[in-house]
């Protein structure tokens, strides 16, 4: 039977590490904060803010939600932006995506202060990253990283192949895998031949957005796969079709009408891999965990900061 990699117990152990730190700050007058902006009524998002909240209140970290309306425009959110940047008290800024179509998401995203940057998406920060040099990492591939660490999974000389090219998971996990001296390839729906490429990969990491895209052709015996996908699905035939020996998930789909799958064929998967993330419950906590992992980090430098002797 394949190893069933739990992000779950790897986010308890990522949070558990970083409540002395939290502590330590609070105590010496501290407290980290974290300002999320959600615009509009995005309801994935919605989801993904509360749980962002919680945790913040797990950890004794200080959060805000701001929640503009989705008419706003984009000299609002950059004013929005500029304001919390000079806030001392806000250490990490997380712009929701997406946001409305009106507004310039580049431009929002680049208004972050690359001190507040807790998403690892400002330029400096993705500078930092190609170069090896410290600072926040992207949530998702990081916490991927702490998964295959926690569990004693080797990357250095494995070859690993990610699926998806986005600037949120692919990139920067196929340059954490090089970091960790793999030899990785990026593949994407334009690479010939996708299913002969994913199968030369030892790691395989599914980022596409693709419901059950990756089937038993694409998966290397004894791989490691890497299940980045969470996918909403409400088709029944499809439903049928993905969860053919899951009689529970499609009980799922006829309770609440719609079914989460990842971009992995969860029994192909579990026939071919030698461990394998779940959907739910495998990448999708450690986004969270790692982003107050950032939002810790980022305290601890402003507390550095502010404890420095002023240079005449």
């Amino acid at each position: 039977m394949p190893k069933i990699l739990d992000g779950n117990r790897v986010r308890d152990q990522i949070l558990d590490g970083l409540r002395p730190r939290v502590a330590a700050l609070t105590s010496a007058g501290r407290t980290p904060g974290l300002a999320v902006v959600l615009a509009g009524h995005d309801p994935g998002s919605q989801i993904y803010v509360r749980n962002k909240v919680k945790a913040c209140a797990d950890l004794g970290i200080s959060s805000r939600t701001l929640t503009p309306p989705d008419t706003i425009s984009t000299r609002e959110l950059l004013d929005l932006i500029h304001d919390l940047n000079e806030q001392p008290d806000v250490d990490g800024i997380l712009v929701q995506l997406p946001l409305p179509p009106q507004a310039d998401t580049r431009r929002v995203l680049l208004a972050v202060s690359p001190e507040k940057d807790v998403d690892g998406f400002h330029p400096m920060n993705v500078g930092n990253l190609v170069a090896g040099r410290p600072g926040p990492r992207p949530c998702t591939p990081a916490g991927i990283m702490e998964l295959l660490g926690q569990y004693g999974i080797p990357v250095a000389g494995k070859r690993a192949v990610v699926v998806g090219r986005s600037d949120i998971v692919g990139k920067p996990m196929a340059l954490l895998l090089l970091h960790a001296h793999a030899t990785v390839t990026i593949c994407h729906s334009k690479t010939s031949d996708l299913a002969a490429v994913c199968r030369e990969g030892e790691i395989l990491v599914a980022a596409m957005g693709r419901p059950a895209l990756i089937t038993s052709e694409f998966i290397r015996p004894g791989a490691v796969v890497i299940d980045v996908g969470m996918n909403r699905i409400t088709d029944p035939a499809q439903a049928r079709r993905i969860f053919r020996h899951s009689p529970d998930r499609l009980a799922v789909l006829a309770r609440k009408g719609s079914v989460l799958v990842g971009d992995v064929d969860p029994h192909d998967v579990d026939q071919a891999a030698a461990a394998y993330t779940p959907v739910p419950g495998g990448v999708g906590p450690l986004t969270v965990a790692m982003l107050m992992a950032n939002t810790v980090a980022a305290a601890e430098r402003n507390a550095e900061r502010r404890a420095a002797p002023a240079v005449c």
